[in-house]
């Protein structure tokens, strides 16, 4: 008893003293801070466009009189860094907080890695009352992790991502993924002109892809968009995600007037976001009927199936799904898009990419598994490099919930600090001949990448939910596209810009042709 006794008393001992030294430390790197504070310039002295009265910036953004475009944010965010420097301030936003655009990869870099535990991204106050106030008797307490933040959006969260974002579950779903892969390389051979190539409406045709291959991993349905005699739903849910994105960059970045009155833009979000969780909601509840009356399987459970197991709760199961179904259709088929036009560009890379494929799947008909993709390493670097030079989403960010220092500058709670990816990521320093599509460069062992200056997927506790499954789904489709067709284009090159992801402007008339 006195052995214990003294045991007890020693680790008491060791842990107060480990207390008082974590208290020091603490103290230390308050000081430390408090003095680097200031130090530092302060926060009117970071570069940027100057606002104007009454207006504030906002003005830029106006249609004739502004300098600014929403599909051009991406050369505007050139230009403000070409003009500025590496860290610009947007203030004078009207209903926003002000912004600060962040081009340095170090800086990216140490606010990620000093990121809490319930990191706020810049917020989207259209979603936000969407969620909160409008439809509030839906959504309740589970209003998912797109545009909430808190303790609400942690439990969420905490709840999913161990089932989304664990690469092993994301193979299990491999199978339904080629099957949704394999009904898309049908619908290319049905709509293909007499040139063979594709209709001006192509990227519609991909989303429709994107959107069979979420509906089979995350609810276990056919929901059969690419059949002739597809259901019009689907195509209603595809055009309201892209409704959906059009009309949030011009509520969040114009003058909120949706706020004062129902404005048509307003009304076309709302009637979108309406259609959306009316769909999925439908969908939902039969996949959950399904799973009700099957019992017992030995098929492989949907997502929607294993988080019931995980959790059984119906209604954080529904709202995954919408989340899923709202921010997994276009932005993966607009990745998917514009990789296929990468490699239609560069046909001396889509044949390497097609060599490895077929020496990894000497058969078109053998079955994909997980050991073939594990060696599918220069077709994972073509869409690295498509994602390096045109992030789908051009830039991430995150609102500073505590006073910073970002390069030598104060930088106050409530800022909305934005990562410019697409511009990093374009850069020389960054990555050397940035200019040029090089996938052999995500092959070199060098050290030389920065390993935040490309960030298609975000980084963190934030990172993007879905990512494993896009990742999975873009591998897949493209590597039977290419099993059994070699991409052309013999167009007028497209630019990019913002409709509503970051694409190919223009109708993008592919070339299919009969390995």
């Amino acid at each position: 008893m006195i052995i214990l006794s003294s045991n007890i008393a020693l680790r008491r001992t060791i842990i107060k003293q480990w207390i008082n030294i974590v208290r020091t430390l603490e103290t230390l790197a308050t000081q430390v801070e408090e003095q680097s504070w200031s130090r530092c310039r302060p926060y009117s002295d970071i570069p940027g466009p100057k606002p104007a009265p009454f207006f504030g910036n906002t003005w830029r953004f106006i249609p004739f009189i502004g300098d600014f475009k929403i599909q051009a944010v991406d050369q505007v965010s050139k230009r403000l860094y070409e003009k500025y420097g590496d860290i610009v301030k947007m203030e004078g936003l009207l209903g926003r907080p002000d912004m600060v655009f962040i081009y340095d990869a170090n800086e990216i870099e140490r606010i990620f890695r000093q990121e809490e535990r319930m990191p706020y991204r810049p917020s989207m106050p259209s979603l936000n009352y969407y969620k909160h106030v409008l439809r509030k008797e839906f959504f309740r307490e589970n209003a998912g992790v797109i545009a909430v933040h808190g303790e609400s959006w942690y439990n969420f969260r905490s709840k999913v991502q161990q089932v989304m974002l664990q690469p092993r579950t994301a193979r299990m779903y491999i199978g339904a993924i080629e099957e949704a892969s394999l009904a898309f390389l049908q619908r290319i051979k049905k709509i293909q002109d007499e040139n063979n190539e594709m209709p001006d409406d192509f990227l519609n045709e991909i989303h429709k892809w994107s959107l069979e291959s979420i509906a089979r991993v995350a609810l276990d349905v056919r929901l059969g968009c690419l059949d002739d005699d597809a259901n019009v739903e689907t195509q209603q849910l595809i055009d309201a995600v892209i409704t959906f994105f059009k009309n949030v960059g011009v509520l969040e970045l114009k003058f909120p007037f949706w706020k004062l009155f129902n404005t048509p833009t307003w009304m076309q979000y709302v009637n979108a976001l309406d259609t959306i969780v009316s769909i999925t909601f439908k969908y939902t509840e039969a996949a959950l009927s399904k799973i009700k009356e099957a019992g017992n399987s030995d098929k492989e459970p949907s997502l929607l199936e294993r988080l019931l197991t995980l959790e059984n709760n119906t209604r954080l199961a529904t709202i995954l799904s919408l989340d899923l179904f709202l921010v997994g259709i276009d932005t993966t088929s607009s990745a998917v898009a514009s990789t296929l036009y990468q490699l239609a560009l560069h046909p001396d890379k889509q044949e390497l990419a097609y060599d490895e494929v077929c020496s990894v799947l000497p058969s078109e008909n053998m079955q994909l598994e997980g050991n073939h993709l594990d060696k599918l390493k220069y077709l994972k670097a073509c869409i690295k490099e498509t994602l390096r030079m045109y992030p789908v989403v051009i830039g991430n960010g995150r609102c500073m919930t505590k006073d910073t220092i970002i390069k030598g500058y104060r930088v106050p709670k409530g800022v909305q600090v934005v990562f410019q990816h697409y511009v990093i990521s374009n850069l020389d320093k960054y990555f050397p001949r940035s200019k040029e599509f090089l996938p052999e460069r995500w092959l070199q062992n060098d050290g030389m990448r920065h390993s935040f200056a490309s960030l298609p997927f975000g980084y963190g506790r934030r990172m993007c939910l879905g990512r494993r499954f896009a990742e999975l789904e873009m591998l897949v489709v493209i590597s039977k596209i290419l099993q059994h067709y070699k991409i052309e284009y013999h167009h007028e090159k497209l630019e990019y810009y913002i409709n509503p992801m970051y694409t190919p402007k223009g109708p993008l008339n592919l070339k299919f042709v009969d390995r």
